[in-house]
This record gives C-alpha cells, sequence and structure tokens, in this order.
C-alpha cells in the first residue's frame, strides 16, 4: 500500500481526480479524521472536509503511474 496527502481545493479539482482515479482497477480510499471514503465516489469525497490536505491510500505496490498522474493534487 501506498500513502501521500492530497489537496482537493475546488469543484473541478475534485471532478479531474475523480476521472484520474477511475481509469484504475485498484482500490484507492481518501481518509480525513476518522471517515475513510472510495476515491472514486464523488459524492464520497464531497462529504470530506475538503478545506485541509487528505489522506490517500493507494492499495497496490505498482502506483508509480497513477502517482505521477495526480501529482498536481499530491501535497508536497
Amino acid at each position: 500500500m501506498t500513502k501521500t496527502t492530497v489537496f482537493l481545493q475546488a469543484i473541478n479539482d475534485v471532478k479531474e481526480f475523480v476521472k484520474i482515479v477511475m481509469k484504475y482497477e485498484f482500490d484507492i480510499d481518501l481518509v480525513s479524521g476518522r471517515y475513510a471514503v472510495d476515491a472514486k465516489s464523488i459524492m464520497g469525497i464531497f462529504s470530506l472536509d475538503l478545506s485541509k490536505p487528505i489522506q490517500l491510500n493507494v492499495h497496490t505496490d505498482d502506483a508509480e503511474e497513477f502517482l505521477k498522474e495526480i501529482d498536481k493534487f499530491i501535497v508536497k
């Protein structure tokens, strides 16, 4: 599993992020506090507090390509 932190500031960021996530077969979760949602669920993402960075859990050992695609959302 790979963990990183992402920041989705605007509605368009969420739409673009979900569009990218949907291309991948493996499970991807977003965790904010005690809440965890499927990153492929746009409604689930909007239920989180998007004013703060969110932990991203990628359930695969081969996440390099995915992480390159979402690089602009990753908190560095």
